[in-house]
């Protein structure tokens, strides 16, 4: 049996199939194939009886299996062992990749149809008003006695134009998503000062959820905000593989995002230097030169700020992973000056909305963003990528958060107001503006 299935014959599958995502569980939770199940490919079971119990723990006993992983190669070696055992399994040719390559495929061919009908109403628009016409009743018309003609029935309305995918995603934000979402964004600029006339801002796109939907909000504010401020929309490929940077350029199509593309070497740069032995995780030092580039970048195209898609999640876990493996109290502000860039400025307009809200606005829409679009973390072992099989430290933090607002829901809140109620007198010590440290001991004696 051969082990190996393509997209197109996993759809042609009549059957009751079941699908297992062997990816991690941040990337299947970022998006996946409808109705897929997930168990990373580490923590699949190497026993049969083992695996035959997990598959019909999924509600896949006696159907065929289709195993999702990247690009296909971790899969294989899952769905040959399966079919060893007897089980009708294969693995999905080409991963996740191809999926999401058809998925957008789909999405442009509907939204940018490349052949037009020449009788369509898109090709002749005379056409097209006179089949509305005789459709709505004009066609059956009276002559009166002065020759005149009137209308039998009741003209009925023109018809709309369709709103374009873009046009809907942004309805979308003014509409179903404008408390959680809109609100909160023009509610972090006003109230951190995030933006003043005059300035000229990089919205900097990675193609990832949370930044495609701030360049939607930035276009927005555009059109309706009060501020006289200038936007481009700059997108950094530093080594994408080539669906992620489609899909990138895909989604910017979709949404009618003018995206400014340039290209670095950073993933190149960060492999040789991180060298990929296991030995730790290159993320660190990739965030800071991506960063690094994006500054430079933004420069040259004479702007004063970068905006970057940090979301209020993103405000806690940075808080929380602080004190837990950091040993530290310190949190992601909403803006920041540069460092090594004098007169720039980062800031973080996402700084009030809520993780579990972009993905709201993302499914709501149909859309397939790229998660980490990281080329190492598609082969690499869980430990050399992530540090531990389950995942990344963010993302222990993230599920440490998530299990305890299912038992409270003030938790998330309570965490990010505490770094804005800190009591100074009553903390051991902290640093000054210099990176002096002071203890609690030079403030005792006047302590109550």
């Amino acid at each position: 049996m051969d082990y190996r299935k393509t997209i197109d014959e996993m759809e042609k599958d009549s059957r009751n199939i079941g699908i297992i995502d062997v990816r991690s569980e941040r990337d299947y939770e970022a998006d996946t194939i409808p109705g897929a199940r997930n168990c990373f490919w580490m923590d699949f079971p190497t026993e049969e009886m083992d695996a035959r119990e997990m598959i019909g723990g999924f509600g896949y006993a006696g159907e065929p299996i289709y195993l999702v992983c990247y690009t296909g190669d971790k899969s294989d070696a899952i769905a040959e062992r399966l079919q060893g055992w007897g089980i009708e399994a294969y693995s999905l040719d080409g991963g996740y990749a191809a999926y999401l390559r058809l998925a957008m495929k789909r999405l442009l061919a509907k939204e940018f149809p490349e052949d037009k009908d020449a009788n369509s109403a898109e090709a002749d628009p005379e056409a097209d008003q006179s089949s509305d016409e005789t459709a709505s009743g004009q066609g059956n018309i009276d002559q009166n006695a002065d020759g005149q003609t009137a209308q039998a029935g009741t003209q009925s309305k023109k018809k709309r134009k369709p709103l374009s995918f873009a046009q809907n995603a942004e309805r979308s934000i003014q509409k179903k998503f404008r408390k959680e979402i809109w609100r909160q964004f023009t509610r972090a600029i006003r109230e951190y000062d995030l933006i003043q006339d005059g300035d000229k801002i990089a919205v900097c796109i990675s193609g990832g959820k949370d930044s495609m939907l701030m360049a939607k909000l930035f276009q927005e504010l555009h059109k309706h905000g009060k501020h006289n401020f200038e936007v481009e929309y700059l997108c950094m490929n530093p080594g994408y593989n080539d669906i992620n940077f489609e899909t990138v350029q895909n989604n910017a199509k979709l949404l009618n995002i003018p995206i400014k593309v340039f290209t670095s070497d950073i993933y190149d740069v960060v492999a040789g230097d991180a060298g990929y032995d296991g030995s730790g995780s290159p993320c660190y030092l990739c965030a800071r030169m991506r960063r690094g580039h994006l500054y430079a970048e933004a420069k040259k195209l004479g702007c004063n700020k970068i905006a970057l898609g940090h979301h209020f999640d993103d405000v806690i876990e940075t808080s929380l992973m602080g004190m837990l493996y950091g040993a530290q109290i310190q949190t992601m502000v909403p803006k920041l000056h540069s460092t090594n860039f004098p007169g720039m400025e980062l800031i973080r307009p996402l700084y009030y909305i809520r993780e579990r809200d972009i993905v709201h606005w993302r499914d709501y829409n149909h859309l397939h963003f790229i998660n980490c679009a990281c080329r190492l973390t598609e082969s690499c072992t869980a430990l050399s990528c992530t540090g531990t099989a389950q995942g990344s430290k963010r993302g222990e933090i993230k599920r440490l958060i998530h299990s305890l607002e299912e038992k409270d829901p003030v938790i998330a809140m309570n965490i990010f107001r505490s770094m804005e109620n800190v009591t100074l007198p009553m903390v051991l010590g902290y640093k000054d503006d210099e990176g002096k440290h002071h203890s609690f001991l030079e403030r005792y004696p006047n302590l109550r």
